[in-house]
């Protein structure tokens, strides 16, 4: 059996105290981004689960992409990754 190693942690803690792992991300064929696969994404990068650019690799996001649902998590919430809400939250 070959267990592929990965850079960077396997699993980190959250501030809530919640583990999330690399298993917990969404798959990397993902093409419909609900707002939880989007937080999730944002999550990782943020607590260093994943690095920005395999984030974007991985997901075919641009850096742009990722800057503006990190962004708008930031200021607003993660309720601000909806795309009925984006309208409310836009400046």
């Amino acid at each position: 059996m070959y267990i592929r190693r990965v850079k960077g942690p396997f699993a980190i803690t959250l501030p809530d105290g919640s583990q999330m792992t690399r298993a917990d991300l969404p798959s990397p064929t993902t093409r419909r981004w609900v707002a939880s696969r989007k937080a999730t994404i944002v999550r990782a990068v943020k607590y260093g689960l994943i690095e920005p650019e395999e984030a974007c690799e991985a997901y075919g996001l641009s850096q742009e992409e990722l800057d503006a649902w990190t962004a708008a998590v930031s200021q607003h919430g993660e309720r601000a990754l909806q795309v009925t809400a984006v309208q409310e939250f836009r400046e």
